[in-house]
């Protein structure tokens, strides 16, 4: 095996046949991650969680009864989340620019408006992967 980085530190290297892998200080290998996706890197734990905490609160329904937390996976047309994002947006803008945001049904303050289009979008898109025979 030809080493490519410092020993341990999961850099890849080439075994013999050219295949490229991970070598680490314990001797351990694995396929190389360097086109792979870094979800790790590319989210936020600060983000995550606070979606998390918003999600959590709106799972209580008019009736007092807690919906499950993939409720929304069920579906739920493209149309709504449109519209619901483009509401959403459009108070995280008006707080953004400083104003008040004079409807009564509202998000508490900007967190929750990211949160709600952010939940919104990601809807949409679940919903357009489903089309496309992704699950």
């Amino acid at each position: 095996m030809v080493r490519v980085g410092i020993i341990g530190d999961g850099a890849d290297c080439t075994d013999l046949v050219g295949t490229v892998m991970r070598l680490f200080e314990s001797g351990a290998t694995r396929a190389s991650d360097a086109n792979r996706p870094d979800y790790e890197g590319f989210l936020s734990p600060l983000v995550i969680e606070r979606f998390g905490e918003y999600m959590n609160k709106n799972r209580k329904q008019v009736d007092e009864k807690l919906r499950d937390s993939d409720n929304w996976q069920k579906g739920i047309p493209l149309a709504a989340y449109m519209k619901g994002a483009f509401r959403h947006f459009i108070h995280w803008w008006t707080r953004h620019r400083g104003w008040c945001v004079n409807d009564p049904q509202a998000t508490a303050d900007i967190e929750e408006d990211i949160c709600a289009l952010i939940f919104n979008a990601q809807g949409y898109l679940h919903e357009l992967l489903k089309l496309k025979g992704k699950k």
